[in-house]
């Protein structure tokens, strides 16, 4: 449930927000949303138990979006981005990998990454009913997407290997969709030259191949945008990579900034794999796939971020603080400070206490701010519970409650099953006031997030089960949202840049530890006003990034945030090829 702010808390958050965020703010309401996408994500229908969506796409359609995600027992819709409704369905193949969807006139097309490659059609998505429009298309196509030119020609993507590229057909929709031609090579890796496209978490597994997939088609101003997925969906380095060319077969050429939508770190990492849509205010969204990886390789999530294209024709997707709160506009926006609300992370590496823990998944699991770790109680039962200090008295906007659901042997999408809890709040640790009343909640999300009716000051905060659907009480994410009262960090300072001369795809960046700060924003991009790359820091004052494109200048900034606000770097460095 999302809550909206009553206008006299407005006024008193724009007032104290220490960015110039909230310049374009509705002004009858903010709302406000946090990755991953808080949805009801299924359990998988094999062992071992897990949920899973991944590979998604969101279509707009008669003025509601469309979320389609792969192995999901069906699809969602939504008026607003913020709250979803699932849409069960056995009529399209909603069990097989890499779905995608398009409007042609009054009329969905859908197809999954299947064998018989089938066209269904709807024109009443929201009813759940389809029918087919073609049984088989004559191509082995994995990962397929659809692509609907403004001169109404149909255009036909795939490809999902760790050996072959991304290829492209034209297809004749109002002839059975008919191939026209030959089917076009239009990419593969260069991770010799790319850095981002090498495997592994902080792509520095060199001799592994990449896994290129994952394709999508946006046409902007005229210029034509092919979106793909490296290097592999088990990382966090799952990004999405953008060739770029003036007509829909190519010639294309790799873009100077990629890849455009990267999440390498954070509590919830990735942003690959995923399709670039326009809400009804002319706002560009990036929706991706977030790793997790833990209880098996597919076990991941979604991510909404914000994408924009600059004056020289750059597509790139906001991540800045990408599972922090961002507002969904009513209008047309221009940038991140539009879209930040400004609340920052309070319950980093705070502490946790809890009625019970197994040895093995401590309390201190909730606030690392990483979505692979997680605490669990002994039990499921009503008398579990965490207990949060967060050290001081803040100001409290939203909360998140990321549950992990430890031996829960679930299959399935089964009907009935939510978690119900309440959580409360007290200045001093002793007198509770509750805060969040979900005792009687009857939905299925495990990426709970409550934007507040108004914020609360309070140092302490205690979350109660009441009911799970199965296994242990346990969270991965006890995060906090809000506004401290004290100054922001100090500015980083006598930050060296380092580029390996042996590999031009690495880059060491060091600086001087800021006392008084939570962490550090690395903002760097191949032009010094582009710095759309956005790697988010918690620990240490080192850092190497093995993303860079050899043969290319970069430059980079760094900022520190701490409860209070953001403090911007002053100084912006180069690492010339």
């Amino acid at each position: 449930m999302n809550l909206k702010l009553k206008p006299v808390d407005l006024l008193i958050l724009v007032a104290s927000l220490s960015v110039s965020c909230n310049k374009n703010v509705p002004d009858k309401e903010l709302q406000t949303i946090c990755n991953p996408v808080d949805i009801s994500y299924r359990f998988q229908l094999e062992e071992p138990s897990r949920r899973e969506a991944a590979d998604p796409v969101i279509i707009l359609f008669k003025d509601m979006y469309y979320l389609f995600a792969s192995k999901s027992g069906g699809y969602w819709s939504s008026p607003d981005l913020i709250s979803w409704n699932f849409i069960a369905t056995d009529q399209i193949p909603v069990e097989d990998y890499a779905p995608t969807a398009v409007v042609i006139e009054d009329t969905v097309y859908f197809m999954a990454g299947s064998v018989k490659n089938t066209i269904f059609k709807s024109t009443g998505p929201e009813t759940g009913k389809w029918e087919i429009a073609r049984e088989s298309l004559p191509l082995a196509a994995a990962d397929p997407v659809l692509f609907l030119d403004d001169d109404g020609r149909l255009y036909f993507f795939w490809g999902c290997s760790n050996v072959n590229p991304i290829y492209c057909i034209e297809l004749d929709y109002q002839n059975n969709f008919e191939p026209v031609g030959e089917p076009v090579i239009l990419m593969n890796s260069i991770r010799d030259k790319y850095g981002w496209e090498v495997p592994g978490d902080y792509n520095t597994l060199y001799n592994n191949s990449p896994w290129i997939e994952g394709s999508w088609m946006n046409k902007i101003n005229g210029r034509y945008y092919l979106q793909y997925a490296g290097p592999g969906t088990e990382f966090k380095s799952y990004s999405d990579g953008v060739y770029i060319s003036d007509k829909p077969l190519g010639p294309y050429v790799s873009a100077e900034h990629n890849p455009f939508a990267y999440k390498p770190e954070g509590f919830a990492c990735g942003a690959g794999h995923g399709s670039t849509f326009t809400d009804k205010y002319g706002n560009y969204w990036h929706v991706g796939t977030v790793t997790i990886s833990v209880k098996h390789i597919f076990e991941r999530r979604l991510a909404l971020y914000p994408a924009f294209v600059d004056q020289d024709s750059v597509l790139y997707t906001v991540t800045k603080f990408g599972d922090y709160p961002i507002i969904v506009p009513q209008k047309k926006v221009e940038g991140f400070d539009d879209i930040f609300p400004g609340w920052m992370i309070l319950s980093f590496k705070k502490a946790v206490t809890a009625s019970s823990f197994i040895d093995s998944l401590p309390p201190e699991n909730m606030t690392d701010e990483n979505i692979r770790t997680y605490w669990s109680a002994h039990t499921g039962n009503d008398n579990e519970w965490a207990v949060l200090d967060l050290d001081d008295v803040y100001d409290v906007y939203a909360i998140q409650l990321n549950f992990a659901e430890h031996n829960t042997g679930i299959s399935g999408r089964l009907k009935d099953i939510a978690f119900q809890y309440t959580v409360e709040s007290s200045v001093e640790g002793n007198n509770w006031k509750l805060l969040i009343n979900k005792s009687e909640n009857q939905t299925d999300n495990s990426h709970d997030y409550t934007q507040l009716d108004h914020k609360i000051s309070c140092r302490y905060l205690r979350v109660k089960n009441k009911h799970i659907p199965g296994g242990n009480f346990a969270l991965s994410g006890f995060r906090v949202f809000g506004l401290g009262n004290g100054e922001k960090p100090s500015p980083v300072k006598d930050f060296k840049v380092e580029r390996d001369p042996r590999n031009g795809r690495s880059v060491m960046l060091t600086w001087n530890k800021v006392d008084n700060a939570t962490g550090y924003n690395i903002n760097y991009g191949s032009r010094e006003n582009k710095l759309y790359h956005n790697y988010i820091f918690y620990s240490d004052t080192t850092i190497t990034i093995n993303t860079l494109n050899k043969g290319q200048d970069y430059y980079f900034n760094i900022e520190s945030f701490n409860e209070n606000g953001i403090t911007t770097g002053k100084t912006i460095k180069p690492a010339f090829k």
